[in-house]
């Protein structure tokens, strides 16, 4: 269907502003953006004023990935810097004394008036992995190829156990507070783009949705890019983590794309067993149990990724990064991801401020 044999890729990292002294979310993204423009960064503004996003290029190798991250945090660390702020890469706010405000957008002040609560308890941060597809209806039947896999996505990258100054039990409370927009989470299997567009303009008749832009699902054609977007995973507490959701992601259009040439039909998860994966993975993320895809069945966390890199392994094998995939992550099976980060910062400086602290990004 077109896709190339290995095809561009670029991410997108939504990272928190907070007060350097205190750890509570500072609300300045508009001056951050104005300060990193001055050193030749471009920062797109979030739904609320504690929140920033950089996005990376189109990129060919998760070497120029690594690089672009590696730069474009450093940079929108010392935009932060110069607004009395600093950067911190965590799925939601670890402290939250108020709710709001929203950032002064006439769309985002439309959907905060419409949806209410949802949009006001907001500042989550996700990591969206773009991957290059020929068109709107390849994308489609990629993602019915995806789906089964994002849960195990989410508990890899799983980087928001604190919130509102507590540990919630989670490894991802993003992922919860997240699925609480009606366009959220795992998308639908489709039968077709037409499918698709019929199950869009649904969600615009009820009200799910005000523009194009809200279809939040996990995997969805961009609405302006030709790629795949796939969005399911709070944004990593490192960019080591980044680069490596970005090329397992890769790997999975790949090996959808092969299994659609070969006429293989991908695997119909209902819905329902889809949504139990996601709540293991964003309770345990890397510390428990894990619904592998490959059996449908409990088991370790470790299991569960060892399926993931067994079902991609003919594309890593094509990327050259089956090395440093194996590598990433027997790093993060053994030391934990941002979530158990988060964890042993807590543990070790025993207050919340001071572990919110310790997480900045330099």
């Amino acid at each position: 269907m077109g896709l190339e044999p290995v095809p561009t890729f670029g991410v997108e990292e939504e990272l928190l502003l907070v007060d350097p002294n205190t750890g509570i979310p500072s609300m300045q993204n508009e001056v951050v953006a104005d300060n990193a423009r001055q050193l030749g960064l471009s920062l797109q503004l979030e739904l609320t004023p504690c929140q920033i996003e950089t996005a990376s290029s189109v990129l060919h190798t998760s070497a120029e990935l690594a690089e672009s991250l590696a730069r474009s945090r450093s940079t929108a660390a010392v935009a932060a810097r110069r607004a009395g702020a600093a950067l911190l890469p965590a799925g939601v706010p670890p402290l939250l004394p108020e709710l709001g405000p929203i950032t002064d957008t006439k769309r985002y002040r439309r959907i905060a008036d419409e949806y209410g609560m949802i949009a006001l308890e907001q500042g989550v941060c996700g990591a969206h992995v773009h991957v290059a597809v020929p068109d709107r209806e390849f994308g489609v039947a990629v993602s019915n190829h995806v789906r089964p896999w994002l849960p195990v996505l989410l508990a890899l990258t799983a980087n928001s156990a604190l919130y509102a100054g507590r540990d919630t039990g989670y490894a991802s409370w993003r992922s919860v507070l997240w699925s609480r927009w009606p366009s959220a989470g795992p998308p639908p299997y489709f039968d077709s783009v037409d499918h698709y567009d019929a199950l869009i303009r649904q969600m615009f008749d009820v009200g799910a949705i005000l523009d194009d832009g809200m279809v939040y699902w996990d995997v969805r054609p961009s609405m302006n890019f030709p790629t795949l977007e796939i969005r399911v995973s709070d944004v990593p507490a490192s960019t080591s983590d980044t680069v490596l959701l970005a090329v397992l992601v890769r790997a999975l259009v790949m090996t959808a794309s092969d299994a659609i040439d070969r006429g293989a039909s991908a695997p119909r998860v209902a819905e329902h067993a889809l949504h139990w994966a996601y709540w293991r993975a964003a309770r345990d993320g890397l510390s428990d149990r894990l619904v592998d895809p490959a059996t449908g069945r409990l088991g370790t966390a470790a299991d569960a990724l060892s399926s993931l890199v067994s079902y991609v392994a003919g594309a890593l094998e094509t990327t050259g990064e089956r090395d440093l995939v194996d590598s990433a992550i027997r790093r993060n099976v053994q030391h934990g991801n941002g979530a158990r980060r988060q964890r042993d910062a807590l543990k070790t400086s025993g207050a919340i401020t001071d572990a919110v602290l310790d997480l900045i990004e330099g």
